[in-house]
């Protein structure tokens, strides 16, 4: 039997402009630019990542910037909405001052499943949700950035519920319990909530059966792909060797240099990706400057030059600057 998935590992997302994607996660969100490097598979693309201080498994929100792809289209059949941590429902009082300060889309706090929750989007209308962690369980959160412009006890410490709308939900449910693992724990108005490993909101999906919509097209403005947990290679390996007995079709296995890697769509326009939990972020650039130059994996060095010829210088240096808390 395979090993358990741990928890989500990282979403990546599409965005119209890597300047305004940099600009909002650092400076509004408040998460740390732990790398800047671009899209293995399209050199000219660049691939943001965004995490905790420490760049921790589980906190990772990471983009895609395209050229000149079309604005994405939400509907069925998508990985619709990206959820966040935060410590506590206090927190999400300060979100609400925060989001009104600098201008940011949001519907206030509701409550979800008995977790008080704040849905939210961004410049390319990227569907997002804080949700409290006051009385949260399971899969411990990431690590305040110490000099990021949050203060600590309010900060996003990781990915929480991640949303999927699926119009073949009795399909899409077998897929998820009987071969993924997550087990089904509460449901409501045709909306469903699975967790897997230790669970808890850094180990969730909230899948909405929706029927009257015709299916999302992706763009900007929408997630290309949700990654799983694993611990190691041995449990890549395993996973790799397990998933096509059930006929999915899978990439085999991916060396990232950040996490190892495995893909498979498991319904139609949802792509996941189990992702070992190292090697990690640190080991390539000074701590107190991560984020702040292109990055390359060691396949990628020789074409250093070329790749940087093809991608935009973006500024991203943060460690000549003094970043104030802000209170609100």
């Amino acid at each position: 039997m395979v090993q358990p998935l741990k928890g989500i590992h990282h979403v990546t997302a599409i965005t119209s402009s890597a300047e305004k994607n940099y600009q909002f996660f650092t400076y509004t969100l408040g998460m740390r630019l732990i790398k800047k490097t671009v899209n293995q598979d399209d050199i000219q693309t660049y691939h943001l990542f965004f995490t905790d201080e420490a760049g921790s498994p589980g906190t990772d929100m990471t983009f895609f910037d395209f050229p000149n792809i079309p604005k994405g289209e939400h509907g069925t059949n998508e990985i619709y909405r990206t959820g966040f941590r935060v410590p506590s429902d206090e927190a999400l009082t300060y979100w609400v001052k925060r989001f009104d300060h600098y201008n940011v889309r949001h519907e206030g706090i509701t409550e979800q499943f008995g977790k008080k929750v704040i849905n939210f989007i961004d410049f390319d209308e990227q569907q997002y949700q804080l949700v409290s962690d006051e009385h949260n369980s399971g899969v411990p959160a990431g690590v305040p950035w110490k000099e990021g412009p949050v203060p600590n006890d309010y900060q996003i410490l990781g990915l929480g519920p991640i949303h999927i709308t699926i119009d073949n939900f009795d399909f899409f449910n077998k897929v998820l319990t009987q071969i993924l693992g997550f087990e089904q724990i509460k449901d409501q108005d045709g909306k469903y909530l699975y967790e897997v490993g230790e669970g808890g909101n850094g180990a969730q999906v909230l899948v909405h059966h929706v029927t009257n919509q015709p299916e999302g097209r992706q763009g900007y403005g929408t997630v290309h792909h949700v990654a799983f947990r694993v611990e190691d290679r041995v449990a890549l390996d395993g996973w790799i060797e397990y998933l096509p007995q059930f006929g999915l079709r899978t990439s085999g296995y991916v060396d990232r240099f950040f996490f190892e890697s495995l893909y498979a769509r498991v319904a139609p326009q949802i792509l996941f990706e189990w992702a070992t939990d190292g090697p990690g972020f640190l080991g390539d650039e000074p701590y107190e400057t991560l984020g702040e130059k292109l990055s390359l994996p060691p396949f990628l060095e020789e074409k250093r030059k070329e790749i940087e010829q093809a991608v935009r210088p973006i500024d991203t240096t943060r460690s000549d600057k003094k970043i104030e808390k802000e209170y609100f």
